[in-house]
């Protein structure tokens, strides 16, 4: 009974969490029209900055943390994760929301071959056909030819890879370095990318295209009213509080009860899409988004039963981390695996 009470705390805490997330995406995508990406980054992460040092307090107990041998490898492994995140936002400046999201969640398929091919994992036929056919759903949301959505669409496809890659890459790290530590040192890097974008591009040097993709990249940096300045710096203590929730919910309840539950980010998407933009997939991405759910949820479950009771999530803010007994995450959240799960 104890252990039911956890898992059901435990998925209302990861669904709470990622709704909570979907807010982020929600403003930042309300902002792409007006202001840079770094702009926006460089406010979330001074923003954020402060509330995931408590959290490395709260959840590891101490500072020293974030302080160890292993911040060098977390902070390269940032890099590659706000490569990952930054593609996924500008997508989301130029897609419809769901469409964009969608893509993005094709990360566990990613996470599986990236696996394969790094670590030299075996893939089961089942789990490989299940990999195949969520790229099919790929397929089917892009539509190549006359109906394609561009080349934008490459844009969380290639986040979602290059988040899976920073994901095998960090399982080392993960049996030595804490969740919490690992978010740290991610927003630090995000900091410091987005800084470098702001002076590439900050003077508006490179401003002037007509693509909603590459203006939020490019756009020069804006004097917001106060009334922005709020809104972007409140990405940071979003991502500080559905980190708070998420984390939580991955320590009290087996990974493979609760990781499915992350792709209720996609009824968000859809929401906050159809909203405040009048967007909705028409049927043939509908399918598509059904067949990349179905085949992320049965990859989930595969590796959930490989590793135990431990599963990969999927996930969209920061940088996720592992334990040693725990399967990668995925795109959303900051996910620390439950200490002492079987």
């Amino acid at each position: 009974m104890q252990a039911r009470s956890a898992t059901t705390t435990g998925i209302l805490c990861l669904v709470a969490g990622i709704a909570v997330f979907s807010v982020q995406d929600l403003i930042l995508k309300r902002l792409s029209g007006d202001y840079p990406l770094h702009q926006a980054m460089v406010l979330r992460s001074l923003t954020a900055l402060p509330f995931l040092t408590l959290i490395v307090w709260w959840f590891d107990g101490r500072l020293s943390t974030i302080t160890t041998p292993g911040w060098r490898k977390m902070l390269a492994r940032g890099v590659l994760a706000f490569v990952a995140y930054a593609t996924y936002y500008l997508g989301l400046a130029a897609l419809p929301m769901a469409t964009t999201v969608a893509l993005y969640f094709t990360a566990p398929l990613f996470i599986t071959l990236a696996a394969a091919l790094i670590l030299h994992e075996r893939i089961s036929a089942p789990a490989a056909t299940a990999v195949l056919a969520g790229f099919v759903g790929v397929l089917l949301i892009v539509r190549p030819g006359a109906d394609s959505l561009g080349w934008a669409a490459a844009l969380p496809i290639a986040g979602a890879a290059g988040y899976a890659l920073a994901m095998v890459l960090a399982r080392p790290l993960g049996r030595t370095e804490t969740a919490a530590a690992m978010a740290f040192w991610g927003n630090i890097c995000f900091l410091v990318c987005a800084l470098a974008l702001a002076a590439i591009y900050g003077t508006g040097a490179y401003e002037g295209t007509s693509d909603p993709a590459l203006a939020f990249l490019t756009r020069g940096w804006v004097t917001p009213p106060w009334r922005d300045v709020a809104l972007m710096a409140s990405c940071g203590v979003i991502a500080a509080f559905g980190l708070t929730l998420l984390t939580h919910a991955y320590r009290i309840a087996p990974s493979s009860s609760i990781a499915p539950f992350e792709y209720s980010f996609m009824f968000w998407g859809v929401l906050w899409g159809w909203l405040f933009w009048d967007e909705m997939p028409d049927q043939t991405g509908w399918l598509g988004i059904a067949i990349i759910i179905a085949a992320g949820l049965y990859v989930i479950r595969t590796e959930g039963r490989q590793a135990g009771t431990q599963g990969s999530a999927p996930a969209l803010v920061a940088a996720e981390a592992e334990r040693e007994d725990a399967h990668p995450p995925t795109p959303q959240m900051e996910k620390a695996a439950p200490e002492g799960a079987a």
